[in-house]
């Protein structure tokens, strides 16, 4: 029943998660696989919820060094502006 459920609602609520709440709640399932006292088959649902939380993170983390290096600098060597992430170079 879980099962069902959890896979495809999960996905969405990532999605509609800013980075610090998909952080929190990826910290919240380590600390509570790390306690030892979930059941297998919970543990295993969290650890999947866990993974998905992470390549989440882990995509907007790579999006934002995108961004960051995107950067524009002047001839003085100064950031002078940015330039989109899916602009041309």
């Amino acid at each position: 029943m879980d099962e069902g459920n959890g896979t495809a609602g999960n996905a969405d609520n990532i999605a509609d998660m800013s980075f610090e709440q998909a952080l929190g709640a990826l910290e919240s399932i380590v600390q509570q696989l790390e306690r030892g006292d979930v059941p297998l088959d919970d543990s295993i649902n969290l650890y999947a919820r866990g993974e998905e939380l992470r390549a989440a993170c882990q995509k907007r983390l790579d999006a934002a060094q995108a961004r960051i290096e995107k950067i524009v600098t002047g001839s003085d060597g100064n950031p002078s502006g940015t330039a989109p992430l899916d602009g041309a170079s």
